[in-house]
């Protein structure tokens, strides 16, 4: 299947499943919804999906608010909640688990640095999933999340999510 064919498939699966989240709490309450933020080739950083077209997404970049059309024939997208980690089981924990237990963390077990030496991203690593395959979990791998996980607790995200939940909530009443 060439690239261009799985974007769209995913394109149409967004659209499909657009106001369909799966939210996750942690222990601190913290809400984990990643559903409409995405990582594309080329381009620094986590973007938000305003809205998917026919061939390509519009995206909002979440330092500036800028949105800007972005072309399926040109960059590769991956969104974050389509992303897993191989596990030793055999099996795969979705990233926003792995974000859950970096955010549980952060006070006592702050993210470490991505150039950081491979041996302490793996200790490092092996705290907050302790499960993870080693050989197929690569260092590469664990700097992109801490890097994303980083970038998205730099701009508060976790806690505009909980704000965005709480305004709902009110509506509501």
């Amino acid at each position: 299947m060439l690239s261009s064919e799985k974007t769209i498939l995913f394109l149409d699966k967004y659209q499909k499943l657009h106001n369909f989240g799966v939210l996750i709490f942690s222990k601190t309450n913290q809400k984990m919804d990643i559903k409409n933020l995405v990582v594309v080739s080329g381009m620094q950083g986590v973007h938000k999906i305003v809205s998917p077209r026919g061939n390509g997404l519009i995206i909002e970049d979440m330092i500036t608010g800028k949105r800007k059309f972005v072309s399926i024939r040109k960059h590769q997208f991956s969104p974050l909640e389509s992303i897993a980690v191989f596990t030793d089981d055999g099996e795969s924990t979705e990233l926003k688990n792995v974000f859950r237990n970096m955010l549980d963390q952060l006070e006592d077990n702050p993210p470490i640095s991505t150039k950081s030496s491979s041996a302490e991203l793996r200790e490092y690593f092996l705290d907050i999933l302790p499960n993870h395959d080693q050989d197929r979990v690569h260092d590469n791998d664990i700097k992109k999340i801490i890097s994303w996980f980083t970038f998205l607790n730099k701009l508060d995200y976790w806690k505009q999510e909980d704000k965005e939940a709480e305004t709902k909530k009110e509506k509501k009443e």
